[in-house]
This record gives structure tokens, sequence and C-alpha cells, in this order.
């Protein structure tokens, strides 16, 4: 049999559907349980290189005129594919240089996953200090969360952000440990920048998604002590779980919030 070359493994099936060749030349088509159009399916192939390491965060991405000859399908289809990407946050288009892979670094995703505004409205700069860094054995339940198995190593991170010099929020961060091997209390102290931001850039590990519960909760009294509150103060609490490519989750965070003179805003779409 020979084999598929990788321009052919490369575009996609514009009726959405697999399809096979009968010795007489005509094409068995073999019906798709669900149809998907033909710019998802270019979607789904820039996602499967963006997940490749073909295109690295901040950079810049072939023109919609060489994807679309790469896939052998019209600009336009490349160009809502695109569309798409940049509204899942994955592309940034910039006017007259290109689209680019996004970055955890740049200041309009740095409040992504943290939306703690002010009344005002406006986003406060935040300062973060470390309480602890270490490996452990998963518990069960961040484990399940995880995917991993029971007893597989994780690292948990302890820290309280202050934001204009008091306490707000206290954040237990688990994360799988073979992903994050390296990662120490020393090597997080000195990273200067957004958590996610050092996860893209040294473990190779981008926050695509994440799916969040909150909850009004009464503070516990080690809770209270790091937050400068008094035990039964009213929190929100929010435990989220974030994923990467392929949705694999890669990340387990509760987080404690003092909202006085603050909100937590979501926006969907």
């Amino acid at each position: 049999m020979r084999a598929m070359t990788s321009n052919q493994a490369s575009a996609p099936n514009p009726n959405g559907q697999a399809g096979s060749t009968q010795p007489g030349g005509e094409a068995a088509a073999a019906p798709s349980p669900t149809f998907s159009p033909l710019y998802q399916q270019i979607k789904a192939l820039i996602t499967q290189s963006l997940e490749a390491g073909e295109w690295k965060p901040g950079e810049i991405i072939p023109s919609e005129v060489e994807l679309a000859g790469r896939y052998k399908v019209s600009q336009g289809t490349v160009r809502k594919a695109i569309d798409e990407l940049a509204a899942d946050n994955l592309l940034v288009r910039r006017q007259g240089k290109g689209t680019f892979v996004a970055t955890h670094s740049e200041e309009r995703a740095q409040f992504r996953f943290l939306r703690l505004l002010a009344d005002d409205g406006a986003e406060h700069p935040h300062v973060s200090r470390l309480l602890e860094c270490r490996r452990m054995r998963a518990p069960a339940e961040i484990a399940r969360q995880l995917d991993l198995k029971p007893a597989d190593p994780v690292v948990q991170v302890r820290r309280v952000l202050e934001f204009d010099g008091v306490d707000t929020v206290l954040d237990e961060i688990w994360l799988p440990g073979a992903m994050f091997r390296g990662l120490t209390f020393e090597r997080l102290s000195d990273y200067k920048g957004p958590l996610y931001a050092m996860f893209e850039s040294e473990f190779g590990t981008r926050m695509i998604r994440a799916s969040e519960k909150i909850r009004a909760i009464a503070a516990e009294p080690a809770v209270a002590d790091l937050l400068g509150v008094p035990p039964g103060f009213p929190l929100l609490s929010v435990e989220r779980v974030s994923y990467t490519y392929g949705d694999r989750p890669v990340e387990v965070r509760r987080g404690w919030y003092v909202t006085t003179g603050y909100y937590y805003q979501n926006d969907l779409s």
C-alpha cells in the first residue's frame, strides 16, 4: 500500500466525509455521523499545527493565501477559520502585520482568566506573594480532575494576590508533576509576570479554556487568617479546571476571593 504524502494528509475532504475509491475509479461514500463545515475542518487542522508546536506563541503564522494553498481551500474559508481561532484567543490579528499565535504575556490576555475588577470597572494590577510550592502525591479528587492515576505526582502552589496592597485572593493550584518538572519555589519567586505566561514559555503548556464552579462561602479560620479577614467572613469560592490543546486538563485551581470593593466578571458568548 502506498503511503499518504503530507500534502494529502493535510487537505480536508470538502464534503466533511471520509471516502474510498473503488477499483472502477468511482468514489464510495462513507457517511460521517456528524457533518463538519469546511471552515471547521480548517480550524481543526490549524489547531493541530498549534498543538504540535509548528508555530510557537508570539510567532506569525502563514498568510491566508498561503494557508489556502496548503489546505486547497478558498481564502474566505481560511479567513473564517482564523476568525474563530481569534475569537477563541488562540490567534491574534495585528493590522498591517499579520496573524500571530496568541500568548499569555500580552496585556490583553493577562486578565482573561483572572476576572476580578474593582467596582469602578478598572483592572487593577496585582502583586503575588508565594506561600508554597511543593511536589506531592495527588489527592484522589485532584487526580480525578487532572485525569491522573491515584498518587501520581503533582505540584501544589499556594499564593496570595494583593490588590492595592490588600490581600484579596488566596489561590491553591495543582499541576501534573510530569508536565511541570523543575517547577520550584525559587523558580516561581524569580519569575516576573503572569503565571500562565510562565507555564507557556518555560513548560510549553498553554491554557486554552477553563471550566469554573462559583459559590458563596464563609471563610474557614485558616483561609481567613491568610486573607486578613475574620472567620465566617463572606468569600467568593472559585474552583477552576483549565485545559490545554486536545481538551486535556492541566490545572486545578481553587481560589478564595474577598470581594469588598471588587466583583468577579464573566463574559458569556
